[in-house]
């Protein structure tokens, strides 16, 4: 599909850089992403900002407090706000001629069905939701599209810690243990190996007053922008390179 006039002018740096058949793959790709939050939101913007134009964008949220510190549509004008609707003005003001589609839904046993995973030319993962995340992984290594995956984002602070492999070969990543572990337990494993952003940090998480550990698995891990800013960002470059 050709580029738009409007769009061939604020992607000129892109077209200087990838060459025009390859701003025309990524117009043309259609890509899926499920979790908006503080790594999703960033992969959202950077697709649309390289020049994926036809995007869906899925979670079930809206805006809270506790969002703003590390979330890309998150503001304190924006508290209370759809995630996905905020989301959707915010990357149609990047590109007016972009399709997004914008679902607050969760992916779940409930909605799994509602989702045609083989539509999708990238299916990328930043669910936070353990169960749902496990769900996702083993229908998406399923499908015929290709699939990338954000291991834990919290517990770190140092961005150059952030790494690329694949899910088997992820070292470091409690999550990515965990998940694992759980597959192998259950005897239900991904029908294929694939991508995960993860990191190799763990710090240990503080008391909501950022004082001393509270002595006992708190429900809520902390984390930061300069690092989940980076998962996102490092997800929406393999897509891309998946793409070209």
């Amino acid at each position: 599909m050709a580029l738009t006039d409007r769009e061939q002018r604020i992607f000129a740096r892109s077209f200087r850089l990838l060459g025009a058949s390859s701003m025309e793959r990524l117009s043309d790709a259609k890509v899926i992403v499920f979790g908006i939050g503080g790594v999703g939101s960033w992969c959202a913007e950077a697709l649309v900002r390289t020049g994926v134009k036809h995007l869906t964008i899925v979670d079930p949220d809206t805006v809270s407090e506790t969002n703003v510190n590390r979330q890309l549509m998150a503001t304190c004008a924006t508290v209370g706000a759809v995630k996905v609707e905020i989301m959707k003005d915010r990357l149609l003001e990047i590109n007016p001629d972009a399709e997004i589609i914008a679902l607050q839904k969760a992916y779940s046993l409930e909605t799994a069905a509602e989702f045609d995973l083989d539509g999708y030319d990238c299916i990328v993962d930043c669910i936070d939701s353990l169960r749902d995340k496990e769900r996702l992984i083993l229908a998406a290594s399923a499908s015929e599209s290709l699939f990338f995956s954000s291991m834990g984002a919290a517990l770190k602070t140092d961005p150059t810690k952030v790494r690329v492999a694949k899910f088997w070969d992820v070292r470091g990543c409690p999550m990515a243990a965990m998940i694992r572990k759980k597959f192998r337990k259950e005897k239900t494993l991904p029908s294929r190996d694939f991508l995960c952003v993860y990191g190799d940090e763990v710090l240990p998480n503080l008391g909501p007053d950022g004082g001393e550990d509270p002595g006992k698995k708190a429900v809520i891990n902390g984390s930061i922008v300069p690092v989940t800013g980076i998962f996102g960002f490092t997800l929406a470059a393999e897509v891309i390179r998946a793409l070209l």
